[in-house]
């Protein structure tokens, strides 16, 4: 039964992918509209300091906070946030 199936499964044809498709500098058409529909703005997730997960676009700041230390926090979060304190 072994045999059977095994040769069975040599008998069937398999598919050439063409060499020249792989090495093609321009995507097809439909994804470059797809890529134009939903732009992605290039974000980060961080955790934050109350313990949820932020996502932020802008760069990671250092600021000096009132105690006279030293904070860490995310720019330009989801949900209008400006600047999130991260957990270090």
């Amino acid at each position: 039964m072994k045999i059977i199936a095994t040769l069975l499964l040599a008998s069937l044809p398999v598919p050439q992918v063409p060499a020249n498709l792989a090495q093609s500098a321009q995507p097809a058409a439909h994804f470059a509209q797809q890529a134009k529909a939903s732009p992605r703005k290039g974000g980060k997730w961080y955790f934050a300091r109350t313990g949820h997960a932020v996502y932020c676009y802008g760069p990671v700041m250092t600021l000096t906070d009132t105690g006279g230390g030293i904070e860490r926090v995310a720019t330009f979060c989801k949900n209008g946030q400006v600047m999130v304190p991260l957990k270090d």
